[in-house]
């Protein structure tokens, strides 16, 4: 008679049964493979930046950690090349970007929140027209648009100002490396991505609009309603509801409400999935990164084909990190997923509205 317990005997079953799912969602293990590389980059950088020598001459109120590990993390999830040569030069690429990005932001705002109520927002709305215009040129431009978001969007969140300018400098060099060593040990078993085709070139009013300069227009709107809504209510996270609107634009108008439907289910899930981990950020903030690394990991792996999945994982992540980095109020974390949704609902209509773009199959 066999006295283990049945969770042992079982134990072998469950691992088998979650290895077989993984190969079924990622054959030939090469968007896990990507996944640990983002949570390898994510962590180099934030170590790198937390080094007393490393970051002794930077102002005390700019983490050059997170601004690194935000740059080497979304330059990690931008680089889709299969050559380690032509990797490592687009994560470079894509650093700078961010950084520059960054500096944007922090030049430009002190004079947009003279304007008022919720002024530095409306920075934001350069960077969200980049993301769609300048998926003209690629893989690599369509990066580089994404890149000059999110450096915006760190410096938005970390209050960054013209002082801070070696902070980003220094951010950029941390990030540069963090990305791009764990690109080169992953060698060339990672395959390229390639972008959904454009549609062509729609006429209105007897003139051609092109595709990616409508797509950055739709984007731009969006963020534009947004800025313009927290300066009359004070939207507690008023950059999130920007992100959702950016990147829910899709080549066309169908495929914007189907990202904008993905991102709905994503949230609805990773949200309250999150909140109800919050326990664990005070008692075990340790297991609540690893899970979070996790949830990075399948974010990598359902990024592709698997929209839904990739938001519910990325808003897990989300929400359990800021827990363990000592944010617990719900209303301001509820607050990121309402947001959310309320910039994906602004997205789909400015799909509809502006310049509207048709399927390409």
């Amino acid at each position: 008679m066999n006295d283990e317990p049945n969770d042992q005997v079982n134990f072998p079953r469950y691992a088998g049964s979650i290895l077989a799912w993984l190969d079924r969602a990622d054959p030939g293990a090469h968007r896990r493979i990507k996944g640990l590389r983002l949570v390898t980059a994510y962590g180099l950088a934030a170590a790198l930046g937390a080094l007393q020598d490393v970051t002794r001459d930077v102002p005390a109120g700019v983490s050059v950690g997170s601004l690194a590990a935000a740059f080497a993390l979304w330059a990690s999830v931008s680089e889709a090349r299969a050559p380690r040569a032509e990797s490592s030069r687009d994560l470079a690429v894509l650093c700078v970007a961010a950084a520059l990005g960054a500096c944007s932001f922090a030049l430009l705002a002190p004079l947009f929140r003279e304007a008022g109520r919720g002024g530095a927002e409306f920075v934001l709305v350069s960077g969200a027209f980049c993301v769609g215009y300048l998926k003209r040129f690629g893989v690599t431009g369509a990066g580089i648009g994404s890149q000059l978001y999110i450096g915006q969007l760190v410096a938005y969140s970390m209050k960054l100002a013209p002082m801070d300018a070696w902070a980003i400098a220094l951010a950029l060099l941390i990030s540069m490396i963090a990305a791009i060593v764990p690109r080169m040990l992953s060698g060339p078993a990672e395959r390229p991505v390639v972008l959904p085709a454009l549609a062509s070139e729609p006429a209105y009013a007897r003139r051609a609009v092109s595709p990616a300069f409508a797509m950055g227009l739709q984007a731009a709107s969006g963020a534009l309603v947004v800025a313009l809504l927290n300066a009359i209510f004070a939207l507690a996270e008023s950059a999130w509801a920007v992100t959702a609107c950016v990147y829910v634009v899709a080549t066309s108008a169908v495929g914007t409400a189907e990202r904008v439907r993905r991102r709905i289910y994503g949230t609805l899930v990773g949200v309250p999935v999150g909140l109800a981990c919050l326990p664990l950020a005070e008692h075990a903030p340790l297991l609540v990164w690893a899970m979070a690394a996790g949830a990075m990991i399948v974010y990598a792996m359902a990024l592709p084909d698997r929209y839904d999945i990739a938001c519910g994982a990325f808003a897990f992540a989300l929400i359990v990190t800021l827990a363990a980095s000592g944010v617990h109020s719900i209303p301001l974390l509820a607050a990121r997923a309402w947001e959310t949704l309320l910039g994906g609902a602004l997205g789909l209509v400015s799909a509809r509205l502006v310049f509207p773009l048709r399927l390409v199959r």
